[in-house]
């Protein structure tokens, strides 16, 4: 794998020479889930999938365009003498066509489709240096892979308004971020059984920010474990008003890159003795693809949690690359079937039917289900009758920040009481 310094001055060669006489591309292209060869199928696996990527890659550009490796599924290409976004779609077609076949990448390795986040900045417009077209390039290829598009070229008005390192780190240290819940609902008793807990920021400089937005930038810039520990300590303190409710769950996101450092595990514990919260009612959810960026960590973080009564639960099920591969490796207690198979369940049979093989596959493991965007009653009643254990989604229940929640939640108790 090529270093900073070589992609620095493979850019930078080419600054220098379009300076005066014309533009070129910098292109981010991040490879989904590559990294996951080598975990799956060995390191030699792995590494004959990253030089087959590379070299389909430049095998579909010119040969004066430079490809290089930038990290574990990126790759940087540099294009030289394309100078507006009509160029550029063209060169992306090609890449697209790659991205359409599946590819074996070695003997013992079956047939792979591979996906990728194409990211573009061009000089001399998205950046006048090489540092800044790298990253303007990457950012490029963040939004593409958030918004579910092949392709995404850099945004200048979007750059004017990126999240500040320090505007996030202070709102963190300063609880100016809110707590979210969102209920989700055993099905079978049409009941709510518990919440979802959701952090919410609206920064003085840039409004509303989209959670996805601010949690990778956390990610990111070494802020991820400061937010973990605010999330864990904001959510249980607004739940321990309810710890007076046999039952209630309570599910709580866990960033990957926040596992893999260590020490997540015993934080939540603490804290949950902390505010006198059982373990056997908290549900910690981890994103599926994710968890592969650093396996051993996770497992054991995860089954720390497992020991100690904590449920489990993979997050976004269906959307990843060995789905079924990870459920044998980690402990999972409870799957969430991602929305985007739950959405049309009511009106795809074909859909339907994998979702309800999805469900009886998890139960024969043992393992609660959950279905996340349940959005009306078809799907609802669709999801009923094929016995998902719990589902949440704006039909049930939206977000709302959480001292709403506690105080609707405590007068609707009262009300009930009263009735009786």
């Amino acid at each position: 794998m090529l270093n900073s310094a070589t992609i620095q001055a493979a850019i930078a060669r080419q600054v220098e020479a379009n300076a005066a006489s014309g533009g070129f591309a910098v292109m981010a292209i991040r490879i989904l889930d590559l990294r996951l060869i080598a975990l799956r199928f060995g390191s030699a696996s792995g590494e004959a999938a990253e030089t087959c990527m590379r070299n389909l890659i430049a095998a579909s550009l010119r040969p004066l365009d430079t490809v290089v490796q930038s990290g574990d599924e990126t790759f940087i290409a540099v294009l030289p003498g394309l100078h507006n976004r009509n160029h550029v779609l063209l060169a992306i077609a090609k890449l697209a066509a790659v991205f359409e076949q599946p590819h074996t990448v070695a003997d013992a390795t079956p047939p792979w489709q591979s996906r990728a986040a194409i990211g573009v900045a061009l000089f001399p417009e998205d950046g006048a240096d090489a540092d800044l077209l790298w990253r303007n390039a990457q950012a490029a290829s963040d939004d593409a892979h958030r918004r579910g598009d092949q392709y995404a070229f850099h945004d200048a008005g979007k750059a004017a308004s990126r999240i500040d390192y320090d505007d996030l780190r202070d709102a963190i240290s300063a609880n100016r971020l809110t707590t979210y819940f969102q209920p989700f609902w055993q099905l079978a008793r049409k009941s709510m059984v518990g919440v979802e807990s959701l952090a919410r920021w609206t920064s003085p400089a840039l409004g509303p920010v989209d959670p996805d937005n601010f949690v990778t930038f956390a990610e990111q810039n070494q802020l991820i474990s400061t937010l973990t520990r605010w999330s864990i300590h904001s959510t249980l303190r607004h739940a321990s008003t309810l710890s007076n409710t046999p039952g209630f769950l309570l599910a709580i996101n866990l960033s990957p890159r926040a596992l893999s450092r260590g020490g997540v595990a015993e934080q939540l514990l603490d804290a949950l003795k902390i505010w006198g919260i059982a373990p056997t009612t908290v549900i910690a959810e981890v994103t599926e693809t994710a968890l592969a960026r650093d396996m051993d960590s996770a497992v054991h973080a995860l089954r720390r949690l497992r020991d100690q009564g904590v449920r489990v639960a993979i997050d976004d099920f269906g959307v990843g690359y060995a789905s079924i591969t990870y459920l044998s490796k980690f402990p999972a207690s409870d799957l969430k079937i991602d929305r985007s198979l739950v959405a049309a369940v009511a009106r795809d049979a074909r859909m339907a039917k994998l979702v309800d093989s999805i469900i009886r596959f998890a139960h024969n493991l043992g393992l609660d289900t959950t279905a996340e965007g349940i959005e009306d009653a078809a799907t609802l009643d669709a999801l009923t009758a094929m016995g998902c254990d719990l589902g949440q989604g704006y039909h049930l229940g939206r977000p709302e920040p959480a001292v709403d929640f506690i105080a609707r939640f405590h007068a609707q108790a009262a009300a009930a009481n009263s009735a009786t």
